[in-house]
């Protein structure tokens, strides 16, 4: 695998690592690069990875805060059969390209995708262009995660008029 993708490790573990992931070609996402964390269970590969967007995206199934995915194969019908490249080419971009608003995490995306495609579609490309490029990736971690929450506050106040159907809270 670390022939194939730019892996980085973390506190020097084998079991704790980031991986650059380009967004799938011919896709809404494509063009954007994500770091992805990666952490394995000691149980690994009967016991699924734990996998997560660092930097943001705007998708049904990823929790835009945590980076968090809900994807079944990972997390319900996971085998030791799979592997890490399943995952990064199969599993990340199939959810990409094929988005389920049925089962969301972020259920501002789903109620987005479900009400207005037009729309849905502008705002992942904005946070492709905001957030997915090499440079948002190459920062160090402590420095993103101080980024990102400045930038968040900012914009959740005009976030949530700009969504229609944004249910109360």
């Amino acid at each position: 695998m670390m022939s194939d993708y730019a892996v980085e490790t973390i506190n020097d573990g084998l079991n704790e690592f980031n991986v650059e992931f380009h967004g799938p070609k011919e896709s809404l996402y494509e063009g954007g690069v994500w770091k992805i964390r990666v952490e394995l269970p000691d149980a690994y590969p009967y016991k699924s990875p734990s996998i997560g967007f660092v930097n943001k995206i705007f998708h049904p199934n990823v929790d835009e805060l945590s980076g968090s995915v809900c994807l079944d194969v990972i997390n319900q019908s996971w085998s030791p059969m799979f592997d890490l490249l399943n995952v990064f080419e199969v599993f990340l971009p199939q959810l990409l390209l094929y988005p389920n608003a049925s089962d969301p995490l972020n259920g501002d995306a789903a109620s987005l995708m479900m009400k207005d495609k037009k729309l849905y579609d502008q705002k992942v490309k904005e946070y492709c262009e905001r957030y997915a490029k090499k440079e948002n990736i190459s920062n160090s971690t402590a420095e993103e995660s101080g980024d990102e929450e400045d930038i968040s506050e900012e914009e959740s106040g005009s976030s949530d008029d700009e969504i229609p159907g944004r249910a109360d809270p």
